[in-house]
């Protein structure tokens, strides 16, 4: 007899898998920027590109993920407290993408390449401006605070070419609660049910 899984310990493993993607592969591209290659002014992330999915996946619970990525960035690159605060904090206004998760739904975000990069961008571009807002109010200068979204340009290129590339898996940029809802309809029009 199959076991089946709930809901919610499809989502927590769902999430923590994302989680762990994000650390792996965060604390590598850190460390190749900050010990690699340290003369170079520009940096690579996934942070926008797994918050999206994640956003796209189970709305706000990607709260976890973009505070996270923040956290994993400044352990890796050896960062002060106030440093904390800025990306764990500032990578928190990418959540004002859920609005623009419901509008015009997942769906059509997912099978629109245009609403699919535009929404890559609005994740990355949000939490370099959180970044940079962060940093302004615990007081650096605005020049510096700048650097927050210039420095991280490449991201920008980076995040909308991931999604759009996971725009075509099945599932993968989908309501998770739609999708299960989904394959269970496909399995039982087969008759192979669950």
């Amino acid at each position: 007899m199959k076991r089946q899984i709930s809901f919610r310990q499809y989502r927590a493993i769902d999430l923590g898998l994302f989680a762990l993607l994000l650390l792996a592969s965060e604390a590598l591209l850190v460390t190749a920027a900050t010990r690699w290659f340290p003369e170079q002014p520009y940096t690579v992330s996934v942070s926008a590109a797994v918050t999206a999915i994640v956003l796209l996946r189970w709305g706000a619970f990607a709260a976890l993920h973009a505070a996270l990525a923040g956290a994993v960035f400044c352990l890796a690159s050896g960062a002060a407290p106030a440093q904390y605060a800025v990306y764990c904090l500032g990578n928190l206004l990418a959540l004002l993408m859920l609005p623009l998760r419901r509008a015009p739904g997942t769906e059509r975000i997912r099978n629109d390449a245009f609403l699919t990069v535009a929404f890559a961008l609005g994740t990355q571009l949000l939490m370099q401006l959180g970044r940079a807002l962060t940093a302004f109010l615990l007081g650096s200068p605005a020049a510096r605070c700048l650097g927050f979204v210039t420095t991280d340009a490449l991201s920008e290129l980076f995040t909308a070419l991931v999604l759009w590339v996971a725009r075509r898996q099945d599932g993968l940029l989908e309501d998770q609660k739609h999708y299960l809802l989904r394959i269970r309809a496909d399995a039982g029009e087969k008759g192979g049910g669950y």
